[in-house]
């Protein structure tokens, strides 16, 4: 299936270190605090995504993994600043910074080159995989500093770096494993698996986010050096959740996994449970909306359908795995909504978007942030399906909204080509629906090929499904959770409106006339172009999307969570099978 997408960007490499450098003399200067913790964080995140760049770019030179200078000197940068972040977190954010700010033997490599393809590193950006969890791992693990510490790119050369400073080991080394994504291997050049093996009679430590669905990444090393004589007991991993490998994992690496050292640290035990105060969420919550938050309930993972409905059987399904973090902060009769909007400085863009969207009355109002969460107000309303709401006055929302992004909110990133959304759903519906299926879709979507290369992207929501909606007492229409769908891990991006008047049709049911009735709000209030054609395309693409959404859930979901799953899967094939019959 495709569903997933990398957010990459292409950057002269010398451009970013300068960047990095600015930002790094920043944080020497700024005064203590969390806003200098999270401006040191967000440095050593960017810092991470350039050296994998460099060295990625490297291995696809090479064909392996090597001795490289450059490597070397950005390992030494990012162990450097990773010793700041210790003793940023252990200090409580307060004291002086032991962060040296001279980066000449990197920017000396780095004068000249070409543009750089650089990946945001998705666990930062989507999964709350936080920098210091690995610092309390690694302090916990009380491993030596012998330790060999090895980071799996892309983002375990900057959690290594962590593990290293914890331990106070050498730099780390990195290694990019490659092949198919369930049976990886690493390809290692001898200069510099001399280097990683000099002594094998030393504990390792395998550093990386997951396990995912086979484990394969950390497999892939530890296969490497068993086979280079380092005994399956001096291995420990340094995952970002305590769980297992998923369904596609080999015995021989769910038996590994099972016996050998887990040094993990749960982001409940980092600052929802934390002590002290300053580095407690519920703190900083408080700070920020200028009084003492009382509680703090996870509605993560599902958990949010409980406040949505209270019948087990009406709930919307849930994919948990693509779900962000995220709790309801109350404080006497006052609620707000906390949710992981990412580490990487993209705080400030949804922050300016939701005030945009609150002044229009269509959102909630935007709180502030910190290190990583975004609060909003929490809305007191009913769901659409319980309001009364006429349908009609349903339309005139919806389209309001959409016509508003349309109009106001220019993409701040880009996102699919047409080309690519083609592909991803001729390849979703032909997995699922069969060849024929999926060939009269290519069909539907290239007769209009011309007619979208003209439309411009814009902010889009990229979740207009009804449960994304509430009512408050007063009758308006609200859209939640509408900040930060079209920079999500997935491969849509930023589309032209026409990509959410389809999701819309798609998620409300609409008949050809509400289908008209929206398309007429929305082109007119929103001064864009969209004909019946260009939905259509959108639409077979939306659809192919979702399917392919929901057929990767199915795979993780059990019980009445399958069921709800395979409900909506059904549902969006018979859309399909429709628009499809509708087209020929």
């Amino acid at each position: 299936m495709w569903v997933y997408g990398d957010v990459e960007r292409l950057e002269l490499p010398a451009d970013v270190l300068e960047r990095i450098e600015t930002a790094m003399l920043a944080c020497r200067q700024s005064p203590p605090g969390r806003d200098r913790h999270e401006l040191l964080v967000q440095t050593f995140i960017e810092t991470g995504e350039l050296i994998q760049g460099l060295a990625d770019q490297e291995f696809q030179l090479n064909g392996a993994d090597d001795v490289s200078s450059i490597q070397e000197t950005g390992a030494k940068l990012l162990f450097a600043q990773a010793r700041a972040i210790l003793v940023s977190w252990q200090g409580h954010f307060d004291g002086d910074l032991p962060l040296a700010t001279d980066t000449s033997a990197l920017r000396f490599n780095v004068s000249g080159l070409e543009p750089l393809l650089m990946k945001r590193a998705e666990g930062y950006a989507f999964y709350a995989v936080y920098p210091e969890s690995y610092l309390e791992a690694a302090l916990q693990s009380k491993l030596s500093a012998d330790t060999v510490v090895i980071g799996i790119r892309s983002i375990g050369l900057s959690l290594a770096a962590l593990v290293a400073a914890a331990l106070g080991a050498p730099p780390a080394f990195s290694l990019r494993p490659v092949g198919h994504p369930f049976r990886r291997k690493v390809n290692v050049k001898a200069a510099l698996a001399d280097r990683i093996l000099a002594r094998t009679n030393v504990d390792f430590a395998i550093v990386d986010e997951g396990p995912g669905l086979s484990g394969s990444s950390f497999a892939s090393v530890a296969n490497w050096l068993e086979v280079n004589g380092v005994a399956p007991s001096r291995l420990n991993f340094f995952p970002s959740h305590g769980g297992e490998p998923g369904a596609y994992a080999n015995n021989t690496q769910r038996r590994r996994w099972q016996e050998s050292s887990k040094h993990v640290c749960q982001i409940g035990d980092l600052i929802v449970k934390a002590r002290p105060a300053a580095r407690c969420l519920q703190n900083w919550v408080g700070e920020l909306v200028g009084q003492p938050v009382q509680a703090l309930r996870d509605i993560s993972g599902g958990n949010w359908r409980a406040l949505y409905c209270d019948r087990i059987e009406n709930w919307p399904p849930s994919y948990r795995q693509m779900e962000k973090l995220k709790f309801v902060a109350t404080a006497d009769d006052q609620s707000w909504h906390v949710k992981f909007a990412g580490l990487c400085r993209s705080d400030r863009e949804k922050v300016r978007r939701g005030a945009l969207l609150n002044e229009a009355g269509l959102t909630p109002s935007v709180i502030g942030t910190c290190h990583g969460f975004l609060i909003e107000e929490w809305i007191k309303g009913v769901p659409l399906e319980t309001s009364g709401l006429h349908r009609h006055e349903i339309l005139a929302g919806i389209g309001n909204y959409l016509a508003f992004r349309a109009r106001y909110l220019p993409a701040p990133h880009g996102g699919a080509s047409f080309e690519a959304l083609c592909q991803m759903a001729t390849a979703n519906v032909k997995e699922v629906a069969g060849i024929d299926a999926a060939m009269l879709l290519r069909r539907v979507m290239q007769q209009k090929d011309r007619s979208v290369r003209h439309l411009h992207p814009v902010d889009t929501d990229n979740r207009l499904h009804h449960w994304e909606w509430l009512v408050t007492s007063g009758g308006r229409l609200q859209k939640t959770d509408a900040l930060d769908h079209n920079s999500a891990h997935d491969m849509i991006g930023c589309q032209p409106i026409a990509w959410d008047v389809a999701g819309a049709c798609v998620e409300f049911d609409l008949s050809a006339n509400e289908r008209d009735r929206l398309l007429d709000i929305v082109t007119q209030v929103g001064d864009v172009g969209i004909d019946d054609g260009v939905l259509v395309v959108f639409e077979a693409a939306y659809l192919g999307f979702q399917i392919g959404l929901w057929s990767v859930a199915l795979a993780s979901g059990e019980g009445q969570e399958r069921e709800r799953i395979e409900k909506t899967l059904a549902r969006y094939l018979g859309r399909l099978q429709v628009l499809l019959e509708r087209s020929t």
